[in-house]
């Protein structure tokens, strides 16, 4: 089944909690489709027509990222995995980045905080999938590759979360990678699961070094959300359309890397039934760690094994 939600306030939130009540309970294998907002809790639909600013439902003191849910999934509970398959998704006709002005770590060390914080307009083309933005009297241009920043369920801590850090159970995980045709597993930590979405990018690049992306709306989402009884998962990861990937997130970039890299080996040994230490020797050889973002408090690495990189060729 195919459940559409409305572009409403009444189905908006800015922060996790278990305690949410969710806006609708679909069965396992439905599918979503909506709209999404930009980064400001703004949406237009075309250029020329003013946006409109929505507002959420929770009325926290200051909401972070803009995000559609809590969704409930039938059966679900504390121990199983979520499998988000992202069916399609489609950016709006505009797009907002910003660079420099503010006390973030990485503008201390660029030596940005000073300056001036400036805005670049994109006007994004879904028909050719470009994206362009005027800096001076020049116009730059780049290829769209679109994606879903904030995916993410309920966690079990009691009490009202940030959407910014990446957990356990997903949240603002801000990986590129995570395009149409790419599946996203969370370890289900609520009954009921209580997943949210939102945060449309329309490109970024890893480590999302500014601090924004193109933050831009999503004029239509199709995800499919599957529980799975006997995953075992801890931590998310995904299956993408050009490998595995798990993740590590942590204020300290070495333990997020080691995060992702442990994730990532104890997949090897599950693919290939191999001992911990032979499934790190092949890590070492065929598997990418990346930076996911640096942006969010809590810094994400990914781990990246390509499809067909480990291969069995005798035995």
């Amino acid at each position: 089944m195919i459940h559409k939600i409305d572009l409403d306030a009444k189905n908006l939130h800015g922060s996790f909690s278990k305690d949410y009540e969710p806006i609708l309970t679909i069965q396992s294998g439905d599918s979503i489709q909506l709209q999404t907002l930009d980064i400001q809790w703004g949406y237009s639909d075309a250029e020329g027509i003013e946006r409109t600013i929505f507002s959420s439902r929770e009325n926290e003191v200051k909401p972070g990222h803009p995000i559609f849910g809590p969704i409930a999934i039938e059966g679900a509970k504390p121990g199983m995995v979520l499998e988000v398959r992202i069916n399609d998704l489609v950016p709006g006709w505009y797009g907002r980045n910003w660079a420099g002005g503010n006390p973030s770590w990485q503008n201390e060390k660029l030596g940005l905080t000073e300056s001036e914080r400036i805005q670049l307009d994109w006007r994004l083309d879904t028909t050719t999938m470009t994206g362009s933005c005027t800096i001076g009297n020049r116009e730059f241009s780049v290829a769209l590759s679109p994606f879903l920043g904030l995916l993410g369920v309920a966690p079990a801590e009691d009490g009202v979360h940030p959407t910014a850090p990446p957990r356990y159970c997903g949240g603002n995980i801000d990986c590129k990678e995570l395009v149409k045709g790419s599946s996203l597993f969370l370890p289900i930590a609520v009954d009921g699961a209580l997943f949210s979405l939102g945060d449309g990018h329309a490109l970024q690049g890893d480590g999302e070094s500014s601090g924004t992306a193109i933050e831009c709306p999503m004029d239509f989402v199709d995800v499919t959300l599957i529980v799975h009884e006997k995953l075992d998962y801890q931590m998310p990861l995904a299956k993408t359309n050009s490998g595995w990937m798990t993740f590590g997130f942590h204020e300290d970039l070495n333990e997020a890397t080691a995060m992702a890299l442990d994730e990532m080996v104890k997949l090897i040994q599950k693919l290939y039934n191999i001992s911990k230490t032979e499934a790190t020797a092949l890590a070492s050889v065929a598997v990418d760690l990346r930076i996911t973002q640096v942006v969010n408090g809590v810094k994400g690495v990914h781990a990246m094994l390509p499809y067909g990189a480990i291969r069995i060729s005798k035995g």
